[in-house]
């Protein structure tokens, strides 16, 4: 990849904390995920951890199908941040996005933002998927969310 590709895709447009929780999570999920064996073990765990059994799995499949589509089809390797990096590249910028459009259920529109990374063949199959992913991680969001701010009411505090 060329130093103008590479600096096109991972030219940051925000940063984490500017994105919906959900949104954030993705981008870090996508992180994980591509970066290690150890993050995409992170990535099952917390699946694992807050959604139904059978459903984890099948959700865990779809997110798999989806950055391993975009990864085989995509005009050029897909420009990730760090894991820790707290700013959000573009390649990221229009995944989340992708996501975002598919999960309010704009398919057609979802699929024209997936051709911005893959060839115009899967961006069907690709909103579609991503619909999918948008869905489960709003799900898993809220679940840790939820469990968060439980551990937070079990805490008492001394003045």
């Amino acid at each position: 990849m060329t130093p103008q590709a590479q600096n096109r895709g991972g030219a940051s447009i925000g940063v984490l904390m500017h994105f919906e929780p959900w949104e954030a999570d993705l981008i870090v999920t996508l992180r994980l995920w591509c970066d290690s064996p150890e993050g995409q073990a992170k990535v099952w765990n917390e699946f694992a951890l807050t959604l139904p059994k059978g459903k984890a799995a099948e959700e865990m499949r779809a997110f798999e199908q989806l950055v391993s589509t975009v990864a085989a089809y995509a005009h050029r390797p897909l420009v990730r941040h760090g894991v820790g990096c707290a700013c959000v590249g573009a390649d990221e910028g229009v995944f989340a996005h992708l996501v975002r459009v598919a999960c309010d259920g704009d398919l057609g529109e979802a699929a024209q933002v997936a051709t911005l990374l893959v060839t115009a063949a899967q961006a069907e199959r690709v909103a579609i998927l991503a619909a999918q992913v948008g869905c489960a991680r709003k799900s898993i969001t809220r679940a840790l969310t939820a469990h968060q701010a439980e551990r937070a009411d079990n805490v008492i505090t001394l003045h």
